[in-house]
């Protein structure tokens, strides 16, 4: 495990304020990403921005308050939206409201895979279970995560150099050089300055925020799943279902990345404790709610873990206050509209940053837990997962069907299938497992274990007592 000599795990100690700050500074995080993929599905960004903050608080319940995650808009679903309400007009920018409630009653059965996963970690224990998912597996998929979101990121940084390199800059300059408060809200700071810089370039267009209403429901009845049963179409029930459900796959193993991931950022093993099968039922039940009422699929947002890397600050609270917040906001379609305003650029800048970040805690969940690459196995296993997630992404979902239904796999789905399976039949004997990768696995449970064991001083003097002897 990194260095953790200067992170605040109690954010009371920094005082409500700076708590609140820091709050803010999360929902600044997961707001560019996250209403996103209402705009590039249709879906409404009021209910996005409500259901990730009662999703949010959900799964901090059911994980009993102790995983600083954040749950955001899932970019994994959007092929499945695609496939089931794809976007009319010429231009393709007018939801299709017909079919959206199908394609979110097909989220919310993949959901369900997330319920089922995490009654089979509670009945057989994570230590079958996660032997599927050592750190050769979850470090590259970290990896591929970071690198494959990073294009995004880039793709908005396009739309002006200048406004996403103030917002890189002052991100880095103030976590490296910053003191303080400075230091611990770089994100908040390189947004809030790289905007005013291109309000002062004239590239923000405020008429969408002069003509929203102050205050708004979030959504609308007619938009969620219950108006399917009025006059229901059963083949298309079926088709969203059997075409969505398998994404669910991914982003399972995703979510076990993410976990790896925070839980490494940290230095807290969550997978133990609390558990992984609460944290797959809160990010399952979240799914499912929030896919019911019309929002997008909900997972744990990797720029939060970002966000926690820069500022080390790793009190769940803060979390909490940034749900609240995106609560309170998502009853404002006039701030809504103020943060859909934000120039791409400046969203682009501060998200090349958090999106490295997230494939730097992968290399580092990998050299930390001892993964020898000396191995041919390790080697294959690392290849194939980073060759097909970030080739596939680039190449575009890979399409096939299965009698009439049309199924699309991102990069990310097939390359942790890939490494799931090949872990599995690859050689590795008995041996090898508990000795070079003994940082994952306990002794006495065979549970991850996020730092390679270190005996304490007094354990040290009592066994070179007995070489003595």
């Amino acid at each position: 495990m990194g260095d953790n000599k200067n992170a605040i795990y109690d954010a009371k100690t920094l005082g409500y304020p700076k708590m609140f700050v820091l709050g803010l500074q999360h929902m600044f995080a997961m707001f560019g990403a996250t209403v996103l993929v209402p705009a590039l599905t249709g879906l409404s960004v009021s209910a996005t921005l409500l259901f990730a903050g009662l999703g949010t608080l959900l799964f901090h319940f059911l994980t009993r308050g102790k995983v600083p995650a954040f749950l955001g808009s899932s970019f994994a679903f959007i092929g499945g939206y695609a496939a089931i309400a794809p976007m009319l007009g010429e231009n393709g920018d007018i939801p299709n409201k017909e079919l959206l409630p199908y394609a979110c009653l097909g989220v919310a059965a993949a959901g369900c895979l997330y319920l089922v996963l995490a009654a089979l970690i509670k009945a057989f224990g994570q230590k079958r279970v996660m032997r599927f998912f050592p750190p050769i597996v979850t470090g590259p998929i970290i990896i591929a995560i970071g690198l494959t979101l990073s294009k995004s990121a880039i793709d908005n940084c396009k739309q002006n150099w200048v406004v996403a390199v103030l917002a890189i800059l002052v991100v880095v300059v103030c976590n490296i050089y910053g003191k303080g408060m400075v230091k611990i809200v770089p994100i908040i700071l390189g947004v809030i300055v790289s905007y005013i810089a291109a309000c002062c370039l004239g590239i923000v267009n405020f008429d969408q925020v002069k003509d929203a209403a102050w205050i708004g429901l979030p959504f609308k009845m007619e938009d969620t799943v219950f108006e399917i049963f009025k006059d229901p179409d059963s083949s298309l029930i079926a088709n969203s279902i059997i075409t969505i459900m398998p994404i669910a796959l991914a982003t399972m193993v995703e979510h076990i990345g993410d976990i790896s991931a925070i839980s490494s950022t940290t230095n807290r093993n969550f997978i133990e404790d609390p558990g992984l099968h609460r944290t797959l039922l809160g990010d399952g039940l979240a799914t499912i709610l929030a896919s019911l009422f019309g929002a997008p699929a909900n997972t744990t947002y990797g720029e939060n873990t970002g966000v926690l890397s820069l500022t080390k600050v790793y009190d769940p609270k803060v979390i909490r206050i940034a749900a609240y917040c995106a609560i309170a906001f998502s009853f404002s379609p006039k701030f809504a509209a103020l943060i859909a305003s934000m120039p791409a650029a400046t969203v682009g800048g501060v998200s090349i940053v958090l999106y490295g970040m997230i494939s730097a805690v992968g290399v580092r969940n990998i050299v930390e837990n001892q993964v020898d690459f000396s191995k041919s196995r390790n080697i294959i296993i690392a290849a194939l997962i980073l060759g097909f997630s970030i080739g596939v992404n680039y190449s575009g979902a890979i399409q096939f069907s299965i009698g009439s239904v049309d199924i699309a796999l991102s990069g990310l789905a097939i390359g942790a299938l890939i490494g799931i399976i090949f872990n599995a039949i690859l050689p590795l004997d008995e041996k090898e497992y508990k000795g070079a990768n003994k940082a994952y696995v306990t002794e006495s449970e065979g549970t991850i274990s996020n730092q390679p064991k270190r005996m304490d001083s007094k354990r040290k003097i009592e066994n070179k007592k007995k070489s003595k002897k």
